[in-house]
């Protein structure tokens, strides 16, 4: 019977997110009281909102994935072990003998940390449980031990829900995005560096008092200004740094102006799908925890509505180039996670409110971190490739999203021991930016309950007067 349910969840994982979430989320609307018609409505609209995601990434990827490579040999980089991005990353995860298990492996650890009231984040992102599979495939990859496997998991797990406690206010204030949180093992867990960052340029004179966002750019310079603009100018501006001729560089343009302008569109369709279940599920977990306050954990792709967020990510296509040859002996060359890079500096966006010029320097120090890490498991990736049965013809494969990540390349080393001054390092300053990002958002939060009891004692000597 148990091996009947897991050939199922494999035979349903392997038919993509497109198709996967929708039926997920209408069964758990079904189960959660909502109308047979309306859980399918909303199933089949975040379907649509994920096929369309998927049309926009693929464009992306084809795009500018010849045009980074091209650029990448204009310049003479020597970077020789391409990047497969989370589209190779994620199918050699569920590819994996732990990636059946790690589902409801990851959902136990939810439910538990709720009922131990560990955590408030509901995550019903289950298609991104890849990236808690993945730390556990690579574990057991690289130790041989299942037992390990599961555990890396279930860490990465658990610290994947408290991010989304902590990111929960932001994703409110910043992106409008009431209840809901990202419990997401790129974006959101290198958030952390961007709050560090934040706070030192703040202590820097004249320097904190520079603001660029697309919306005041658009003020300052008009229609220039608007997304569509910035997408086109940015698209033809690589199309021209890969050597491309006019007849090359402009059609990138117009299709990077397309991205800006139907990205928001398309995930518009993601959030208006999940939003019956997601109050559904904040009506009943509040009626049952005596109106505790609880947060529904979403993909991140509901943060590239904002222009900011699409805006970063096409500046960093370049710059992540450039820092791929800055990093001191890395032969990893950005390729297939370069049109998704605005998933790896979404939160920081949000940290910044918006402030591009901040976000230059945290997503700079967020990628030259997450290209180091993914030039040490090189081995690793590899392996994990050759095992699954996805590499062929030989040659070394690595991935910025996930292969990148400091939970997975911390907790591996901590088992196989290659390289652990470096894993120390990553580990240290890992969890510096996280003890600092929590306390600097809890006093935070408790200045501004503060305010907010002033305000309600003045407004009642108000009425008492």
């Amino acid at each position: 019977m148990l091996t009947m349910m897991l050939n199922g969840i494999q035979y349903v994982i392997d038919m993509g997110a497109s198709v996967m979430l929708p039926i997920v989320i209408a069964i758990i609307s079904i189960c959660m009281g909502i109308k047979v018609g309306k859980a399918i409505h909303s199933g089949l609209m975040i379907g649509v909102g994920f096929v369309g995601l998927s049309l926009l990434i693929n464009m992306m990827s084809d795009q500018l994935g010849p045009a980074a490579q091209a650029m990448s040999e204009r310049f003479g980089l020597t970077l020789n072990v391409v990047d497969i991005g989370w589209p190779g990353a994620s199918p050699m995860t569920w590819a994996s003998s732990i990636s059946t298990i790690a589902i409801p492996v990851a959902i136990l650890v939810n439910v538990v940390m709720l009922l131990t009231k560990l955590t408030k984040t509901v995550n019903i992102d289950v298609w991104n449980i890849w990236h808690m599979a993945f730390t556990g495939a690579i574990a057991y990859t690289v130790t041989g031990n299942f037992g390990v496997g599961i555990l890396g998991v279930v860490v990465h797990a658990a610290i994947v829900y408290k991010m989304g406690d902590l990111w929960a206010p932001l994703m409110q204030d910043y992106f409008g995005l009431d209840g809901l949180t990202v419990p997401h093992g790129g974006g959101s867990c290198m958030g952390v560096i961007a709050c560090v960052i934040d706070a030192i340029l703040d202590k820097i004179p004249g320097i904190r008092k520079i603001s660029i966002t697309a919306d005041s750019l658009q003020k300052k310079i008009g229609v220039f200004g608007e997304p569509i603009i910035i997408g086109g100018i940015l698209g033809t501006a690589v199309g021209f740094l890969a050597g491309y001729t006019p007849k090359d560089a402009l059609p990138l343009g117009v299709n990077m102006a397309a991205i800006m302008v139907l990205m928001p569109k398309v995930v518009s369709c993601i959030t208006d799908g999940l939003v019956p279940l997601s109050e559904r599920a904040k009506e009943i977990l509040t009626k049952k925890f005596d109106n505790a306050e609880f947060y529904i954990g979403l993909d991140p792709a509901i943060l590239l509505r904002d222009s900011q967020v699409i805006t970063a990510g096409l500046l960093f296509i370049p710059l992540t180039l450039i820092l791929a040859v800055l990093v001191p002996g890395n032969e990893v060359l950005p390729f297939g996670d370069l049109a998704t890079i605005g998933f790896f500096t979404s939160v920081a966006v949000a940290v910044h409110k918006g402030n591009l010029f901040r976000t230059l320097f945290s997503g700079s120090a967020i990628m030259y971190m997450t290209i180091w890490i993914s030039n040490q498991t090189i081995p690793w990736m590899t392996k994990l490739a050759e095992v699954t049965g996805s590499l062929q013809g030989g040659g070394r494969v690595a991935a910025l999203d996930q292969g990148g990540s400091p939970i997975t390349y911390v907790f591996t080393q901590l088992f196989v021991k290659e390289n652990l001054s470096g894993a120390a390092v990553i580990a240290a300053i890992y969890a510096a930016c996280l003890a600092f990002t929590v306390y600097s958002v809890k006093k935070q939060k408790k200045g501004s309950m503060t305010r907010e009891g002033e305000k309600a004692h003045d407004e009642t000597v108000f009425i008492g007067d």
